[in-house]
């Protein structure tokens, strides 16, 4: 009898963990994720489809955006001094198919981006509340012709994607 206790106690113990480990274990995963994700995808696309006619555009008309690689660094001068840097970050908005005619001419768009950034900040477009709307449609309206210049009817719209302000 006193050998039986400790088998019967460690069938007891081995019993209750098997029971708990069965209890607390995890739901089985759905075995059709795939199925899953490919429903999803498709109610997401049949969402999308139907806000696009909500805006009116369709799917083949639909703009492309291209994201100007690196920021653009404008220095806003005050009395012969460096003030402050404004740090812009910029997208265009292009007619379809548009997208490696304005990566071939990012040069030539980065140097008219920054002549009107240039003239911005020396005409006081950064200074004070830099970030209000009637400034920004100014200096978007200017990039927009300037980029016209360079791309032709190519691009739609400018758009300011991030843009902050460091004073020194």
């Amino acid at each position: 009898m006193g050998k039986l206790i400790p088998v019967i106690l460690a069938l007891i113990g081995l019993g209750g963990g098997v029971g708990a480990g069965m209890f607390l274990r995890p739901a089985p995963p759905p075995e059709d994720q795939a199925a899953q994700a490919a429903r999803k995808a498709a109610e997401g696309a049949e969402h999308a489809e139907a806000r696009e006619g909500e805006v009116g555009e369709s799917k083949e008309g639909a703009p492309e955006y291209v994201k100007l690689n690196n920021q653009f660094v404008v220095p806003v001068v005050e009395k012969g001094r460096v003030a402050a840097l404004v740090v812009l970050s910029l997208s265009l908005e292009v007619k379809p198919g548009n997208t490696e005619p304005v990566y071939l001419r990012e040069p030539k768009l980065r140097d008219a981006f920054l002549q009107v950034m240039f003239d911005h900040a020396n005409t006081g477009g950064f200074s004070g509340s830099f970030t209000d709307g009637s400034n920004l449609v100014v200096l978007r309206t200017s990039l927009k012709e300037a980029g016209a210049k360079v791309l032709g009817p190519v691009i739609t719209d400018v758009l300011i994607t991030d843009i902050a302000r460091q004073d020194t």
